[in-house]
């Protein structure tokens, strides 16, 4: 189908472009050299109890779907909220919420009372996300949920940051936990940065484990059209102009299903504070494109320059 084909494109040359996968970068070394990572012998069918009860937010989206399968595939025992109805999930138990209401979080983790939580749910929408006045109202979400869930006995929470968090123009180039200056140029980084200082400021206030996973650039089948993997192969394997900017920023992208491993990872470890996932390889705009436009065979088709530069 078409759209198999874009993802069979798409995925092939981001993948050469973005270089090693999540298990080889800085942080997701450190997890591992340190014994945070545990090797579990849990399958599917194993018999064996659930590691966890996990509740997962954002589970329907284009991150939590890959971080669902990855749940069960290690054994915990997942309970997955969405707004909107879903269909029947293996190893899965949905569960109906509307973070944005503000006595959403109390009802769901009252009944659950969930030892480990893994927060994704937040606007995600292309094009809307960086500037929309409703990252504030995720950032009260957040804040609702991580205290319903400490309030009921939870015991170690992941939550979902950005790479928008820092200063992508200090000309450091390498973004260290450490070291990288925070300095958010847009209303998504910043509330995403100031929902992380809340939460481990709260965090250490009620006594539980609060690691904030700050996301890279991601791609992989089944993301939005709109973004820059997808756009870019449907319009020239559709035999059609792919009009897009100079290409020069420099951004580390990493496979979907990368990202949802290690965010997994990092639920089932005990280390704290900002974790970077990424590829730790910085590539430019420019060379993505390049090799979608070659795996497709119509670099023709590309006109650099001809559309302006993309907030973030």
């Amino acid at each position: 189908t078409g759209s198999a084909a874009v993802a069979s494109v798409a995925a092939r040359a981001a993948r050469t472009a973005a270089g090693p996968s999540a298990r080889e970068t800085l942080s997701w070394s450190q997890l591992s050299e340190s014994g945070a990572i545990v090797a579990r012998d849990v399958g599917a069918h194993s018999g064996r109890l659930a590691v966890s009860r996990v509740l997962l937010t954002g589970a329907s989206g284009f991150v939590g779907t890959r971080v669902m399968r990855a749940l069960v595939t290690a054994g915990h025992e997942v309970h997955a909220v969405s707004s909107r109805e879903q269909q029947p999930t293996d190893g899965v138990r949905w569960v109906m919420g509307d973070l944005l209401e503000p006595a959403a979080a109390k009802n769901l983790v009252e009944g659950l009372r969930p030892e480990r939580l893994l927060h994704l749910a937040w606007i995600a929408k292309p094009g809307v996300y960086w500037t929309s006045p409703e990252n504030i109202c995720w950032v009260e979400a957040t804040l609702r949920l991580l205290r319903e869930f400490a309030n009921h006995g939870g015991e170690r929470a992941v939550i979902a940051g950005s790479c928008a968090e820092y200063d992508w123009w200090s000309g450091n180039g390498l973004c260290v936990e450490t070291s990288t200056p925070l300095r958010p140029a847009t209303l998504y980084g910043i509330s995403k940065d100031a929902t992380r200082a809340l939460s481990e400021a709260f965090a250490a206030a009620v006594g539980i484990e609060l690691s904030w996973g700050r996301i890279f650039y991601l791609y992989g089948p089944g993301e939005p059209k709109t973004r820059l993997v997808p756009f870019v192969a449907q319009a020239l394997l559709e035999g059609k102009t792919a009009a897009v900017g100079d290409g020069v920023q420099v951004r580390d992208f990493l496979h979907v299903d990368d990202v949802a491993e290690a965010l997994v990872a990092l639920l089932d470890s005990h280390v704290e504070g900002p974790v970077n996932i990424g590829s730790g390889r910085g590539v430019k705009v420019r060379e993505v494109i390049e090799l979608i436009a070659r795996s497709a065979g119509r670099p023709d088709l590309v006109c650099f320059g001809a559309r302006p530069p993309q907030v973030g």
